[in-house]
């Protein structure tokens, strides 16, 4: 917000002040014929049901249910008074909002005497406290409950204290905070919001400088012997930012949510339902909607520098092969890894990467995704095409209780059966099995995805994950599909044993397709 902060005659910020101060008094009208008894019975009911008090004092913030995450979180908050948490919350999930609402209860109900506002710059912290500073003076059902909140006509744009007892602060990094106290109270609520900026996480020198801050300047103002609640709010917009130290390495909690869970479904589906988040997406890049949505920053990797797309020869001149991953391992769940399916197809020294299926599927859409790889192989031409599964032994029990069963019930309903293979090696480190048999392969030139599908999302998708591909990043489901596929295909005996229908591949157990 353009001057935010620097006088309060600034146009921007009276034209702000009035729009919020606006809103908070036409969403809360009064009942004039309310006697004094109800209204202390009804207030005494909402202080003792947070959720209901926010939706009375807040009925335009709270224009859909809660979900349970924002249930859980705000439990947390006002009923530890000692507490650190960390809300890497996806756009659109009411960081802000549930932060304002949880912070007004606590302040006016006596929980909270001192607060400071902090974000990357002073001007940005002003442009965040003044919703406070507008809900307090215009919030009519506020002054009805809890009398007029206004102390005096010296508020200023970056501090004000209420009736109840509670000085807000703003603060930008690299202040000092010192004479923040409020009386004798030191800063008893810390709300870090917005702290982090692309630019300064691409600075590692920046961010050490940032953290110190936090760690040497700003957290040591609060009281050792009085409990004190610091709240983060942001997302992981780099690897290297404040956000992802804090609640990873300090935290008491680190709640990370994105706009949908791990098995790809809305997290708060009151609000936001499938088919928006869908057309939210489709405007924008895959690398950008996993920064701004999912809390993975894909900030470009190193070792696949160039994604080639080209023209896939005919099929049935290739060995042609459907590689897919579960992605059903103990050590993918939490991060909510994509099911990968693919074709792929190598002719002489080239492999290429016919069509892809890489998304969060449920199990029925990953076996519909086989039959369809099949499908799609046999009418392009291939010839002995075989579906292999990745099935470690952290995988097999999932394959033998769940995968092959319903593998088997579609094969009973389409009459089509699959030639079933699964890759049960012992794989090493991730990250160095997709780089050790792949960039090479890229490198020449010889890894090329299939031009025609250029603009298939799944597609795109994958060739995100190659662009950004890192020991860093989590998302690496569908390079890991491929790499499958291209190990069994490199173990592929001569042409005769190509005609004959019949290759071996070799691992520490030889076994015959």
């Amino acid at each position: 917000m353009a001057g935010i902060g620097k006088k309060a005659t600034d146009k921007d910020y009276l034209e702000q002040w009035q729009k919020y101060c606006d809103n908070f008094r036409n969403a809360t009208p009064t009942d004039a014929n309310e006697t004094e008894a109800d209204k202390f019975r009804r207030k005494k009911r909402l202080e003792g049901n947070p959720e209901e008090w926010f939706a009375y004092y807040f009925p335009h913030y709270c224009t859909a249910k809660p979900a349970a995450f924002h249930i859980a979180a705000a439990k947390r908050l006002i009923g530890n008074a000692e507490w650190f948490e960390v809300r890497a919350w996806s756009r659109e999930l009411g960081k802000s909002a549930r932060s304002m609402m949880e912070i007004c209860y606590l302040a006016l109900t006596g929980r909270i005497k001192n607060l400071l506002l902090v974000s990357n710059s002073h001007d940005n912290a002003v442009s965040l406290l003044l919703p406070f500073k507008a809900c307090f003076e215009s919030n009519r059902r506020f002054e009805n409950d809890y009398g007029k909140q206004t102390t005096s006509s010296k508020w200023t744009s970056d501090k004000f204290l209420i009736k109840a007892g509670c000085m807000f602060r703003a603060l930008g990094w690299g202040e000092s905070p010192r004479g923040t106290r409020n009386n004798e109270k030191r800063p008893d609520f810390i709300l870090i919001d917005d702290f982090d900026t692309d630019e300064e996480c691409r600075n590692e020198d920046t961010m050490r400088n940032k953290i110190n801050w936090l760690e040497q300047a700003l957290i040591p103002t609060r009281s050792i012997s009085n409990p004190t609640r610091i709240l983060v709010n942001g997302n992981i917009i780099h690897d290297n930012c404040a956000v992802k130290y804090l609640g990873e390495n300090v935290a008491d909690k680190f709640d990370i949510v994105n706009i949908r869970d791990k098995d790809g479904k809305s997290t708060w589906p009151e609000k936001n339902t499938e088919e928006q988040i869908d057309r939210v997406l489709s405007t924008i890049s895959y690398e950008s909607a996993q920064k701004e949505y999912f809390n993975n920053p894909m900030d470009g990797g190193t070792v696949f520098k160039e994604v080639i797309f080209g023209k896939v020869p005919n099929l049935k001149n290739c060995l042609v092969l459907v590689y897919a991953d579960p992605a059903t391992s103990n050590k993918d769940v939490s991060s909510g890894s994509y099911k990968a399916v693919g074709i792929i197809a190598k002719q002489g020294f080239n492999y290429y990467i016919v069509k892809t299926w890489l998304y969060t599927m449920s199990t029925a859409h990953f076996v519909e995704a086989l039959f369809s790889a099949y499908n799609a192989a046999i009418s392009a031409g291939a010839e002995n095409v075989k579906v292999w599964i990745e099935n470690n032994s952290l995988q097999a029990p999932f394959f033998e209780q769940v995968l092959q069963p319903a593998v088997f019930q579609y094969s009973e309903q389409t009459g089509v059966m699959l030639p079933l293979m699964t890759d049960a090696r012992a794989k090493q480190d991730k990250y160095t099995r997709i780089e050790g048999l792949l960039e090479p392969i890229n490198r020449n030139g010889q890894l090329i995805f299939n031009e025609k599908e250029h603009d298939n999302p799944d597609m795109k998708r994958l060739a995100a994950q190659f662009r950004n591909f890192s020991r860093k990043q989590k998302r690496m489901d569908g390079p890991d599909m491929v790499e499958g596929g291209v190990y069994i295909l490199k173990q592929a005996e001569a042409a005769e044993a190509l005609d004959r229908g019949i290759y071996t591949v070799k691992r520490k157990n030889k076994f015959k397709l």
